[in-house]
């Protein structure tokens, strides 16, 4: 028999994340907003013409590898932890953890500035540590209209969803933004802030998002983001004014074709899918 071949060890080293998120979790609210289906390549063009005023306030995107290449294996994922790593990972233990999934017996030790949760979610390791957890749903996975609709929203403490957020209805965005800053309204001032918001209207459909056109394209792709784009300036300067100090989470999980290579939508493995945007920052 042949000799079999040596391997580096996968866990060579702990990478130090670019923000202490054990600074953050106890002393700011925190808002995750996933853009469901926005593509990478639109993302940066539109920041690049300018056109998303509001996000291009808070930093580039980043080019970043989708934890999976449609919704309901992507959110499993990020719910656990693991978000879009950069695109120039290579190693499991390269790729930066916000969030360390603490019982999964990754690593010998937590990596520096990551906040280690226990539990199967990271929403399930900050109610422990005193958040109240919500979630705004969007897309069908986050509907509750069906067993497997009602997965996501049951890992938190409360969801919220009603056919007004759907992805048919072109104010989609605009009907969950005004409910969000309704409800922060009363929220309790006394305890942090944990929300999840499922942006849906960069998901099909969005032809009806530009002007005259019968059916989606890159093009409605990139009005809908325009689209999101202000209804998330309306978010931020009031939860800013009503909330005060948060750490913001924004990325897409996956990315979607208009027939490249052959390639429709997504649920399938292609670069246009496989690529996604991220940033964090602060309000």
């Amino acid at each position: 028999m042949g000799e079999v071949p040596s391997y580096p060890m996968i866990f060579r080293k702990e990478k130090k994340t670019s923000v202490d998120m054990n600074r953050v979790v106890g002393t700011c609210d925190i808002l995750f907003i996933c853009l469901d289906t926005l593509r990478y390549d639109v993302a940066v063009r539109e920041e690049a013409a300018g056109a998303t005023p509001v996000l291009n306030r808070y930093g580039f995107w980043e080019k970043r590898q989708a934890p999976g290449n449609f919704t309901y294996p992507s959110h499993h994922a990020m719910f656990a932890g693991f978000l879009p790593c950069s695109e120039e990972v290579r190693n499991m233990a390269d790729r930066e953890l916000l969030f360390y999934p603490g019982e999964i017996g990754l690593r010998r030790k937590v990596p520096d500035g990551a906040y280690a949760f226990s539990g199967s979610t990271i929403m399930e390791g900050l109610q422990k540590d005193g958040y109240e957890t919500w979630c705004v749903g969007g897309v069908s996975f986050f509907d509750k209209r069906s067993d497997m609709g009602r997965v996501f929203p049951g890992y938190f403490e409360k969801s919220f969803w009603n056919p007004s957020f759907a992805c048919p209805v072109k104010e989609n965005t605009k009907n969950q933004v005004d409910f969000i800053l309704k409800k922060i309204r009363s929220a309790d001032s006394d305890r942090h802030l944990f929300l999840y918001l499922n942006v849906d209207a960069i998901h099909y459909p969005n032809y009806f998002y530009l002007e005259g056109a019968a059916g989606d394209s890159l093009l409605s792709h990139a009005a809908a983001l325009r689209y999101v784009d202000k209804e998330l300036g309306r978010l931020f300067d009031e939860w800013k004014e009503q909330r005060g100090d948060t750490f913001v989470i924004c990325c897409s999980d996956h990315g979607t074709c208009y027939g490249e290579d052959g390639f429709l939508y997504h649920g399938v493995n292609h670069p246009s899918v496989n690529t996604v945007p991220y940033k964090h920052f602060f309000l």
